[in-house]
């Protein structure tokens, strides 16, 4: 039995933008914690979001302030992609438990540091990788590790989400200093996805790009190809100028069948198959943060703190998901060269 068991976990939020609102509502449903601090650079966006959840809460412009509250067990960091990795070191070195939404980090600077203090700190840690708690996906997981479809011998995972300058970020996500890059932005869900999926790691990843409407600092549309230690091979894209719904494309094919999105072929479990099997469950099919499983992610993490045990999603995961991303753009900055790993 953990010390977290005996009494509710303290919760600080910080970074009050569109994302903390979701993190927030799903904190308030979990019996074993609450809120106790909701903080931004900006104090009147913190002091808007208390107001909506109607907290009594302390409001702060000071995460220093955050750092050295004794009723604070674990900081939710919803700020900007540039500074997550300092505040959570920061976090970790304080002593608390920390949830960094995505990308972790901008650099394997930073994304070593991170791994580093969380591990010298002792601290349980989540990384914003909200996908693997999507029902689909882990309706695709438990196939895949039931034997369902063989052996995996190529994974597809593609994040397609079209981003203009009408978007409610676009000052920090059009740039290489605050979003870093399409892959590390958004099309890490989707890498992220495929070392879930196969449970192997990527060894070797050749990546291009381009950036046609110039409308970021970066470019904009990635696909990468991918050897994964045994043998499978897989691609994933990320396209930012992509004009369409968004969408997440999941395929697997194995020895014994395939997997397109929620259908299932599969020569194992249905001998006499003689059309794709549907299953009813619910997709990746939007960016909007109230449709993503923040529930079962928190919940999850909630679980782990009180039972002393480590995520599946912790920092140490995350760090390789962030070094596969980073890779691809060494590839693309390297003109395509193959990018051996680990970095």
């Amino acid at each position: 039995m953990t010390k977290h068991k005996a009494r509710r976990l303290g919760i600080a939020i910080h970074g009050a933008g569109w994302v903390a609102g979701a993190h927030a509502a799903s904190w308030l449903k979990n019996p074993h914690a609450r809120i106790v601090s909701i903080s931004d650079v900006r104090r009147d966006r913190a002091e808007q979001l208390a107001g909506r959840l109607g907290l009594r809460c302390a409001v702060r412009d000071d995460y220093e302030e955050v750092l050295c509250d004794d009723r604070v067990d674990v900081v939710d960091l919803c700020g900007p992609s540039h500074v997550h990795a300092q505040q959570g070191i920061a976090a970790a070195e304080a002593g608390k438990h920390v949830l960094v939404e995505k990308p972790i980090a901008l650099s394997m600077e930073e994304n070593r540091a991170l791994r580093d203090a969380v591990a010298r700190a002792g601290v349980k840690s989540l990384a914003g990788f909200v996908l693997r708690w999507n029902p689909a996906v882990q309706s695709i997981k438990s196939l895949v590790s039931s034997g369902a479809i063989g052996r995996p011998f190529f994974i597809e995972i593609d994040y397609w989400h079209g981003l203009g300058p009408t978007h409610h970020a676009w000052d920090l996500h059009s740039r290489k200093k605050t979003g870093g890059s399409a892959m590390l932005l958004g099309g890490c869900h989707a890498v992220d996805a495929m070392r879930w999926l196969t449970g192997a790691e990527v060894v070797e990843v050749t990546a291009v790009a381009n950036n046609p409407k110039g409308l970021f600092e970066y470019d904009a549309n990635v696909v990468a190809a991918m050897k994964f230690a045994g043998g499978t091979i897989g691609k994933t894209s990320a396209l930012f100028d992509c004009e369409m719904p968004y969408s997440l494309n999941i395929d697997l094919a194995g020895t014994e069948g395939t997997i397109r999105d929620n259908r299932l072929w599969s020569k194992r479990l249905f001998p006499g198959q003689t059309g794709w099997t549907t299953i009813p469950t619910i997709l990746p099919t939007t960016a909007d943060v109230s449709h993503h499983p923040f529930d079962a992610e928190i919940n999850h993490f909630v679980e782990c703190m009180r039972e002393g045990r480590e995520s599946h999603c912790n920092i140490a995961d995350a760090y390789r998901t962030h070094e596969l991303c980073l890779a691809i753009d060494r590839s693309i900055a390297e003109g395509g060269r193959p990018v051996r790993l680990p970095l």
